[in-house]
């Protein structure tokens, strides 16, 4: 049973992870600067804003694949229990 506990107890946290760092933790991004020089000498400064901070989890995919698992467990559900009523 303790088994059984600590494996739910395991995928729930690493969803709540998941989720947290996800939704909720800012995004870093790193912003350069490259000095340019013009044809005439003069130097421009250049900056590039680029996000390096990318999801950990399409929550799209989950979204869907959720939604199909609940669908199938309620029509297995609906089948066991009809089976019952009919005996």
């Amino acid at each position: 049973m303790r088994v059984l506990f600590g494996m739910v107890l395991g995928v729930l946290l690493t969803i709540a992870v998941a989720y947290i760092n996800d939704h909720i933790a800012p995004g870093s991004s790193t912003t350069s600067s490259e000095v340019v020089t013009t044809d005439g000498g003069q130097p421009v400064r250049t900056t590039t804003d680029t996000s390096t901070r990318r999801p950990w989890v399409n929550w799209d995919v989950v979204d869907a694949d959720w939604r199909g698992f609940t669908i199938r467990a309620r029509h297995a559900w609906n089948q066991l229990t009809a089976k019952l009523n009919r005996t």
